[in-house]
Formats: C-alpha cells, structure tokens, sequence
C-alpha cells in the first residue's frame, strides 16, 4: 500500500510516518515547505503526481485562539485545503483520509456526541473544521473523516508536555475542572488512520463519507487528566481544578466534548483507546528524548 501523507513533523503525522515505515508502506509526507497547503494548485499537482492508495491529511491550523483573529488562514488550511485534496483523490480514485476535532460540537449537556447529532461549533477553529467536513462531504470521492479530540504525543507542543514543565518549578498548578473529553494519543490516532485506510484500500473503492469519532476513554476533566501525568511521572505538585470562567481565553471552549465511539468496531473492527495505557508510553518515551 502507497500512502501519501500531508503533514510531516506535527503530531500525529510524525507518527504516522514512524508506523507506516514499520509496517513496511510506501509513503511519501509532504511538509508545508514541500507544498503549500494554502496553494490549491499546488496541493493538486502534489496529488496527481505521487502514486498511491490512499490519502491523509494531518496537517490543520490548529491555534484554537489564534483563529479567532486569523479566521481566513485557519479557513484556507482547515476547509479550503481538504476540500481540494478531497476533490483530487476522488479524481484518482483512491480514498481520503482527513482529521477534524470534537470542538464542530456546542460542547453543551453531558452525553457524548453521536456521529449523527448536529454541529454548533462554539469558536472559530471548529468552525473552519466543521465547513472543511462539509466541503469534503460534497465531493464525489471516498472519504472518511475522523473527529478526535485532545490529542497527546511525545511530539510537539500538547498538554502533557506542558503540565510536566510547569509541574517541575510550581509547587501547586490551577487546572480547568470543568470541561470533560476524551484525551487521545497521536500513536492511536495514526494507527487507527492506518489501519483504516488499509481496510478501505483492500475494498472496492465505493464513493461517500463515513464521518467517525475516535477518542480516548475514560472520559476526564483537564484537572483530572493533568493530575494522572503528574502521578505517572512521579512529580509532587497540587493539581487545583478551576472553572472554565476562571481561565478565560480568546475562543469559547466546549464544557462537553466526550465523543461517542461505539459505531468504530461494527465498521472498521476498531475500539476506543484506554488513554492512560497511552500515556505510560508517552510518558517514557518524553523521559528517553527529554522533550518535555
């Protein structure tokens, strides 16, 4: 199987291209200095004229709060760009894989979003998300878009990486309490994206969208969460939980952002993943490189 990997150093695609190498794929990952995701032109040519089976996108403007000042970047590379890779996949035929967030959802009540209930995105980073869903839904290709939330790695900049280095210098941290999700491995996310598109590859190619959430379990707080990396990496600190209205932030963030995931293993044979098996794995391999 030949892959073609937009994205290269971020989180998950940086995982990506580390399993797709062991697994022995084919694949090219293409940074942003090898195409400009904000080229349609070029996004196109990048499509036509690298063979493969499939294609995922990893690559998003990810700044929830800075998108509320650049709204029409984070359009271009969260809806504008996916759209265009949708649209040239389908042309050749081979199915698109594309990454969206928990945040397309108001984030109201306490039940976890079904792949079928309506979007409200509540800032404009989902809001970008939420037209980049709808745009890849109007093409004529193979496309499945999963919707993760609160992704985590060794790679990059993400919340365990933070909370270790300010739990190392602050005797006590204030954490938001309040709101409650899923966290996610970026190791998870891309072995699910392969597996899938493994899946999708040895299928005869068949158009639609099939619209997935994919997101750790059990469901946390950020105080919840941060007090399980502190825990785990042996750090003595007081974990406060605050509420949203305590920590106020450019962008509105959803209090409920649990995904339901239970349709993952009818279609692809797939299951939540248990975040905290994640997060020793991440934990140790932070320790080896000392990334934190």
């Amino acid at each position: 199987m030949q892959l073609l990997i937009f994205g290269k150093s971020g989180q998950v695609a940086s995982e990506l291209c580390l399993q797709a190498q062991a697994a022995g794929y084919d694949f090219v990952a293409l940074s942003r200095d090898d195409v400009d995701v904000c080229d349609g032109d070029a996004i196109k040519a990048a499509i036509a004229s690298n063979p493969c089976d499939a294609v995922i996108n990893a690559t998003a403007y990810t700044n929830v709060d800075g998108a509320e000042s650049e709204q029409d970047l984070a359009n271009v590379i969260n809806a504008d760009a996916p759209y265009i890779m949708a649209q040239a996949a389908a042309q050749k035929q081979v199915p698109f894989l594309h990454i969206s967030t928990d945040y397309v959802f108001r984030g109201n009540g306490d039940k976890s979003w079904n792949i079928n209930d309506p979007i409200d995105p509540p800032n404009h980073y989902g809001v970008s998300k939420a037209t980049g869903e709808r745009f890849i839904t109007s093409t004529e290709g193979r496309n499945i878009i999963m919707r993760t939330s609160w992704v985590f790695s060794s790679h990059g900049k993400n919340f365990v990486k933070t909370v270790l280095r300010i739990a190392r210098v602050n005797d006590a941290l204030n954490i938001v309490g309040d709101q409650i999700g899923g966290p996610t491995s970026a190791v998870d996310i891309a072995s699910a994206l392969l597996n899938i598109a493994k899946q999708e590859y040895e299928k005869t190619y068949q158009t639609g969208t099939q619209i997935i959430h994919y997101a750790g379990v059990p469901c946390v707080s950020w105080a919840e969460f941060a007090r399980e990396i502190v825990k785990k990496a042996g750090i003595e600190v007081v974990i406060h939980a605050i509420p949203t209205t305590d920590y106020p932030t450019p962008a509105a963030r959803p209090l409920n952002s649990r995904l339901d995931s239970s349709h993952l293993a009818p279609l692809y044979g797939l299951s939540a993943p248990d975040w905290r098996i994640a997060l020793d794995d991440c934990l140790k391999r932070i320790k080896a490189n000392d990334t934190a």
